[in-house]
């Protein structure tokens, strides 16, 4: 299975909370093992989407992916 691949099924795994909030995620890039993602919907707009991002996106990622430093969230 391939990192992209990883990536995918790691953000699958969040998506169900994501969409239960009105948002997803969609994967953008990933180089030099930081992954570059896009917060959708309500997601995008949210006070604690920073806190998402790295205390959920970016750790279940993590858990995947270990060798992945860190996750952006691209406006």
């Amino acid at each position: 299975m391939s990192i992209e691949e990883k990536i995918e099924k790691a953000l699958d795994e969040i998506r169900p909370f994501l969409i239960s909030d009105g948002g997803n995620i969609k994967l953008l890039s990933i180089k030099d093992n930081v992954v570059k993602v896009q917060l959708e919907g309500a997601c995008n707009a949210c006070s604690v989407n920073h806190m998402t991002l790295k205390n959920g996106v970016e750790a279940t990622i993590k858990r995947y992916v270990p060798e992945i430093k860190e996750v952006i969230n691209v406006e």
